[in-house]
């Protein structure tokens, strides 16, 4: 398969909604769509590290009001996500049922590396 037959097919297994609300030539200035991008990049960042945070508090107390605050962060974050996609300013790539089986199969796999295989249940 050539290079313009696979854009041709990830094309078509796109997941997009039309985009709205933009200009079709964008200047240096920052628009809505950039300032969600950078919201949305900011709040993956935030999570990221909010979850080693939250690993790692010693304290009780501090355990608590960190896992809070990243289950808050997680929700903008999938809020944001959600705008962006409904407004078309985000897509997904749809997959084939035998690329997921074969992403299911390795994982499968990955059960019988466990030393304990009674925690994968």
């Amino acid at each position: 398969m050539d290079y313009q037959q696979q854009q041709n097919q990830q094309n078509r297994r796109e997941i997009k909604n039309p985009q709205s609300g933009l200009q079709n030539v964008k200047g240096p200035e920052m628009n809505d769509r950039d300032f969600l991008n950078d919201a949305l990049s900011t709040e993956k960042y935030l999570t990221e590290n909010l979850n080693i945070f939250v690993r790692e508090a010693s304290h009780i107390n501090l355990y608590g009001d960190l896992n809070k605050i990243l289950a808050e962060t997680h929700q903008c974050t999938r809020e944001i996500f959600n705008l962006m996609f409904k407004k078309g300013w985000y897509s997904l790539q749809g997959a084939e049922r035998q690329e997921i089986q074969q992403v299911q199969q390795q994982f499968e796999n990955y059960k019988t590396q466990f030393p304990f295989q009674d925690i994968t249940h």
